[in-house]
């Protein structure tokens, strides 16, 4: 039994060393692609200093290149942190609201996916290092959070998008859960941003729109936790 549990140990150690290289290689590739790609180093040194305007036209002045561009900034934000809206709301003014608003939550989903992957290869390796048997308390934390932390985290966006991403993936979240939750909770404020954008316009806290987008995410965050909250107590 002592040999099979240091076999299985061995190959687990053998597993997370692979993942943790793999992850490190693809965290390279992204910042080399970057590099490397004139269009998408411009295109990224726009975002990172808010210039809407100069990004959605140069965006637009690539023609169909444009879209391959614009899903190659939302993964390489997995990455490299910039207003995820600066994003959304070009390809809304170039391709309008309903196609924009299909690209980017696919755009997106993809991005999310890729920080799960990334915070579950490099992420839970460097936060056991760190934490040591704090890691367990932090694993606990996210599970007892449940589907209400992963939506309150999209819901209301305090922290750049990938952030989630790695700490659901170093916590194991169930992928399923968090590709949903990703999708639903980020919703409301993609679809304002984009219609916003499709319009031309900016984000603004004196627009009415956002403070209706933000009543939604409210009332969905809290008809969830309601929910949760009875079926834990007929149980």
């Amino acid at each position: 039994m002592d040999l099979e549990q240091t076999r299985n140990d061995a190959h687990q150690a053998r597993h997370g060393r692979v993942d943790l290289a793999l992850g490190v290689a693809t965290v390279v590739a992204v910042v080399a692609l970057i590099l490397l790609v004139p269009e998408l180093r411009h295109s990224v040194g726009l975002a990172l200093h808010g210039h809407f305007a100069a990004l959605r036209t140069y965006v637009h002045s690539l023609g169909a290149g444009g879209l391959a561009l614009l899903l190659g900034l939302m993964v390489a934000h997995a990455v490299v942190f910039y207003p995820s809206e600066i994003i959304t709301a070009t390809a809304a003014y170039i391709y309008g609201f309903a196609p924009a608003l299909a690209l980017v939550l696919a755009g997106w989903l993809l991005t999310a996916l890729l920080s799960y992957v990334l915070g579950r290869a490099v992420g839970g390796p460097l936060l056991r290092a760190l934490l040591g048997r704090r890691f367990a308390q932090l694993e606990r934390a996210v599970t007892d959070g449940g589907i209400s932390l992963l939506l309150a985290g999209r819901l209301i966006p305090v922290v750049p998008f990938a952030f989630l991403g790695y700490a659901a993936g170093a916590t194991r979240v169930n992928v399923w859960r968090f590709s949903w939750t990703t999708v639903v909770g980020y919703l409301p404020l993609t679809a304002l941003v984009t219609y916003l954008g499709s319009s031309a316009r900016t984000l603004s806290l004196t627009n009415p729109l956002v403070w209706i987008a933000v009543a939604i995410a409210a009332l969905m965050l809290g008809a969830h936790w309601a929910l949760s909250r009875r079926r834990r107590a007929l149980r």
